[in-house]
């Protein structure tokens, strides 16, 4: 036996074992310590001790938050954790919160996450006795279920037999139907061809939705209004159904327009009881995966909310159901719900429902696992205040395109009983194509909607994320937005209705722009006093504050007056406006600037983000901007100054994101028109097909299929015509 010092403690290693890390601390007592530290995610749950008795080590079969998030549920009740990680994971944080540590394999999920006889390897290695699948990868796999039987290892989730009957679309909706619940209007065999996928289209009239038998996350799911959308989403979604699940068979059913996305939480357990749980609104979609969910919905009436909930158990006793499971409905305008799909595995939103119970579903999950009967009945079910959650994505909030890299910067906002983070990384943390480009479930709780919604606004602006692109502007303009606080009309497009061409910030409102000068001014005037140092400065500034949005780059200005006051307050004056006196929380060159207008209590949050040659760099509700603030001399002489000319955008396509090429539609010499398919780039499990958008002739083609690519790599090139991807 040999003994490692690592970063996260004393640590032996067996040389038969070499593949496995174990850390010799207690579960019950060790904490994680990092320099931005992350309370325990349970902790707002947890009121009763002792805990029952389940298991002595459990295994979990997965990575990132979700891993993080199991495993402290375990630690909290005393059991000791098996992480396993990939080669790109040896130092993810899931690895280091766990007792023990095993080796899959190679990045690859084929070759780690969903490998079943790695994962078998681990349990023999480590003596787990049981086996959490988190969600996705080997989570809604029989297969897997049957293959820890044989081992006599359990699985924390439902028998193989219930996974199997409604992870299959079309068999679960087959069931649905048995058990008396509504159905969506659709061809329940399999589709086989675009041919047939057509003639289904037009039996059942257009818009459909063509999806995967298997597998959920909104992969392999496209929505077509036409033969040509149809032809182009049947490809799209059988390639990612493929490599996503495995199982390339799909389905079509009708779309239901200007629906509500509604889920219905069921736990049930070995004795025959299931109960259900308030629902949750999950409508805020791109690409057919949710964004941000909330529990209860808005729309929903305590009639509606009984019926679902009778339907959603219905199904699950009709399966035997026996742990913690989601039915998923579409809800229309007049409230008739129709069955969606039955995810058979803990979801990735559960925290908002956890904020509204006070039950830990992992706990629940856990104790079913381990043969305990369900400890509560369906009247002692109730209902405590609202959730929201926002799920933070390493993603370009424009095109919903992946960013990878590494997080140079990672500041949680402050976890607080009302604001709950689970989150898989750290500062320092990678961000994998490999991967899903989850950062964060960023969850936040309070007695009513608009205060859930307000704390989430404030959490939000206190998320400081640098190194990669995230969609924290998206999350920031859906939650202020006013037909969102109305949460009367939200749909499922909600975000193709009012982001057509991607996010883009509304204009801001006439308090928000001034409360943006102001503080900008305050933080520039902060500065220059701290030049000054014991001479004290100029009693005040007559300054012109210039701002930049970095998404449109216009730029607006205002004249201020900047004086300083005591204690961290400056008094700021426009013609425009009375003067606001600003009470500032700012140490110089922190991350984060607040302040409060004195005269109406408005509370205000800058992140600083860079010094500019000329100004700071800033973000401001979750937007970005260049400030420049400049005496009347400056701003006089800066007009004067010659403007750099943009340069002419090449002949060549690159790639708009990370990833791989699946395949080509073109080749050399070929002669292209606008609209053109030219290949399709697979991102973290999405495929994207790349355009042209302008007419040209190929001249060269730099990758073939299999390809991986960075962002920004060249694809190909054209003899004539300017293509910009």
């Amino acid at each position: 036996m040999y003994q490692l010092l690592s970063r996260n403690g004393l640590a032996s290693v067996c040389p038969a074992r070499l593949n496995t890390i174990t850390f010799l601390r207690s579960p019950a007592t060790y904490r994680f310590n990092h320099t931005h530290s992350h309370t325990d995610l349970t902790s707002h749950i947890h009121a009763h001790q002792p805990y029952k008795k389940t298991f002595d080590t459990l295994l979990v079969a997965n990575r990132g938050e979700i891993a993080c998030r199991i495993i402290k549920t375990a630690r909290n009740m005393g059991i000791k954790t098996v992480a396993v990680y990939s080669d790109l994971d040896a130092n993810a944080r899931h690895v280091q919160l766990a007792d023990e540590a095993f080796h899959l394999g190679p990045a690859a999920s084929s070759e780690s996450y969903l490998s079943i006889p790695r994962m078998l390897e681990a349990i023999k290695n480590t003596g787990a006795q049981a086996v959490h699948p988190g969600y996705g990868f080997l989570s809604e796999n029989p297969g897997f279920v049957l293959a820890l039987e044989q081992q006599g290892v359990t699985f924390v989730g439902p028998t193989a037999m219930a996974i199997g009957a409604m992870g299959d679309k079309i068999q679960s909706k087959l069931l649905a139907k048995a058990s008396g619940v509504n159905c969506i209007p659709g061809y329940d065999g399999e589709v086989f061809s675009v041919q047939e996928a057509t003639s289904v289209a037009h039996t059942i009239g257009y818009p459909v939705m063509v999806k995967a038998s298997a597998g959920g996350g909104g992969k392999g799911m496209r929505i077509a209004w036409n033969d040509i959308e149809l032809a182009d989403g049947f490809k799209l979604a059988k390639q990612e159904a493929q490599s996503s699940f495995g199982d390339a068979r799909l389905l079509i059913e009708k779309y239901i327009d200007q629906p509500r996305h509604i889920e219905v939480q069921v736990l049930g357990d070995n004795f025959g009881n299931v109960i259900y749980l308030p629902e949750r609104e999950c409508s805020i979609q791109r690409r057919n995966q949710k964004v941000i969910e909330e529990s209860p919905s808005a729309f929903v009436d305590e009639v509606t909310r009984h019926k679902m909930g009778a339907q959603a158990v219905a199904l699950a006793k009709h399966v035997n159901y026996n742990s913690a499971g989601t039915v998923e409905f579409l809800l229309d305008s007049q409230k008739n719900f129709y069955f969606l799909e039955m995810n058979t595995r803990l979801q990735v939103e559960h925290p908002i429902t956890e904020y509204v119970t006070g039950l830990d579903l992992v706990e629940q999950m856990l104790y079913s696992a381990a043969g305990h009967p369900l400890a509560i009945s369906q009247k002692d079910v109730q209902m405590q205040g609202w959730a929201v959650e926002s799920r933070v994505y390493a993603e370009d909030p424009i095109n919903y395109l992946p960013s990878v890299g590494r997080l140079l910067t990672y500041q949680e906002p402050t976890i607080t009983p009302h604001v709950r983070c689970d989150s898989g990384f750290i500062e320092g943390s990678e961000v994998h194509v490999e991967y899903d480009p989850l950062l964060c479930k960023l969850a936040t709780h309070a007695p009513t909607r608009q205060g859930a919604i307000e704390t989430m606004i404030d959490a939000l602006d206190n998320y400081v994320i640098r190194g990669v692109t995230h969609n924290i502007p998206l999350l920031r303009g859906v939650m202020a937005h006013p037909r969102f606080q109305d949460g009367q009309s939200i749909t499922t497009q909600f975000l193709a209705d009012e982001y057509p061409g991607g996010y883009s910030r509304p204009p801001m409102t006439e308090q928000d722009q001034h409360g943006l000068f102001a503080l900008s001014a305050a933080v520039w005037a902060k500065k220059e006093y701290s030049r000054w140092g014991k001479k004290g400065g100029p009693s005040s500034w007559d300054v012109w504050v210039q701002v930049t949005q970095d998404q449109t780059n216009t730029t607006t200005e205002a004249r201020l007056e900047i004086k300083r006051g005591p204690d961290n307050a400056f008094e700021i004056t426009s013609p425009l406006h009375d003067t606001w006196t600003l009470s500032t929380r700012w140490p110089l060159d922190g991350l984060l600037a607040h302040a409060t207008v004195q005269e109406t209590g408005h509370k205000m949050v800058l992140q600083y983000l860079d010094r500019l040659d000329s100004g700071f760099r800033i973000q401001y509700q979750g937007s970005k901007y260049n400030v420049n603030v400049l005496t009347e001399r400056q701003r006089q002489l800066s007009k004067l100054m010659k403007k750099k000319e943009r340069e002419p955008t090449s002949k060549v396509v690159n790639s708009p994101m990370p990833g791989k090429i699946i395949s080509l539609a073109v080749k050399e010499g070929d002669e292209v028109i606008e609209g053109t398919e030219l290949a399709v780039v697979e991102a973290m499990k999405m495929q994207n097909i790349l355009r042209t958008p302008r007419t040209g002739t190929i001249k060269k083609i730099h990758v073939h299929p299999g390809t991986s690519v960075k962002t920004g790599q060249l694809l190909i090139e054209f003899q004539d015509a300017v293509i910009d991807c």
